[in-house]
């Protein structure tokens, strides 16, 4: 094996305060919007952007939609068919599909919900089809009594009975990533290793993992290098500050233009969500959004 060579300390700080000074460009470039209009930096394209619902619910949807279309936005994330009609009239795409699961700590990994769960995926993947749409979410369920390998077992047999509809109607099933350590206590699929393993079990390319940064960040970290070897099972990605679940600026851990730049190099053709909280809501989070948005843009 041939040895790294060693780098100078001065070298070193000099690199993290060149990355530094360009996150911090990276993060100021809305410092004056009168200057620098959205036409004035036009979007990379490497990247296909988009945000969940849930995070800006202080606004109308149909606000969200308008300024989402502005921003050069694809889609919205987790909208179920109700709202629809409101992406289709901005000619944006619902780009997590929901509607179908119980709920998060329902789910499954236990037998008992999947004869509801395979009648409401089995409708709700004709639904998802029929709009021209790719993506329908679901969850492992919390663990409650059930260990780790009975969990994947059940959740294999249950979604086998949908997959081949699935395959068939050009849906993809995404299994969110969630963090078991703060925001859902007790859920399954709470590490990488272990939607992999279902995702190995289950052995279908319409059978995905939604990775989730800011879930993953809280409960195994490592981030770029699980990107960068897994990049296979993941067919989204969501976006949070760690910790606090807001911005995704310099205010905490996670470096984003370097988690993007690792699912560009990935050849990642699907979409990154925001999904972050913001502390500053003037103007709705607008800004905030906009800003976010142009960090991942790499």
């Amino acid at each position: 094996m041939t040895k790294k060579p060693n780098v100078p300390r001065r070298t070193a700080i000099k690199s993290i305060a060149t990355g530094a000074a360009a996150f911090a460009l990276i993060t100021n470039v809305y410092s004056n919007k009168k200057e620098q209009s959205m036409e004035a930096l036009p979007l990379k394209g490497n990247i296909n952007h988009s945000v969940c619902q849930w995070c800006f619910g202080n606004l109308p949807l149909e606000t969200l939609a308008a300024s989402a279309k502005k921003m050069g936005m694809m889609g919205i994330d987790l909208l179920g068919p109700k709202q629809w009609p409101i992406l289709k009239k901005y000619n944006l795409e619902s780009t997590m599909c929901n509607g179908a699961e119980i709920s998060l700590t329902e789910g499954w990994n236990d037998p008992q919900y999947h004869n509801t769960l395979v009648e409401n995926y089995m409708k709700h993947i004709d639904l998802v089809a029929a709009a021209g749409y790719t993506n329908l979410i679901c969850f492992s369920g919390n663990r409650g009594k059930i260990d780790d390998e009975t969990g994947l077992n059940n959740a294999a047999l249950g979604l086998k009975r949908i997959m081949s509809h699935a395959e068939k109607k050009g849906v993809i099933i995404q299994m969110e990533l969630l963090n078991s350590k703060i925001d859902h206590k007790d859920y399954m699929c709470d590490k990488s290793a272990w939607g992999i393993a279902l995702c190995d079990r289950i052995g279908s390319t319409n059978f995905k993992l939604l990775y989730d940064i800011y879930h993953m960040q809280i409960d195994e970290g490592d981030v770029i290098r699980t990107i960068t070897d897994y990049h296979d099972y993941f067919g989204h990605y969501h976006t949070a500050g760690v910790p606090g679940r807001n911005e995704i600026d310099d205010t905490q851990e996670l470096f984003y233009p370097a988690i993007m730049r690792a699912i560009v190099d990935s050849g990642f053709k699907g979409v990154v969500a925001q999904e972050f909280i913001p502390v500053n809501r003037e103007n709705g989070g607008m800004d905030m959004l906009e800003k976010a948005m142009r960090i991942c843009d790499v």
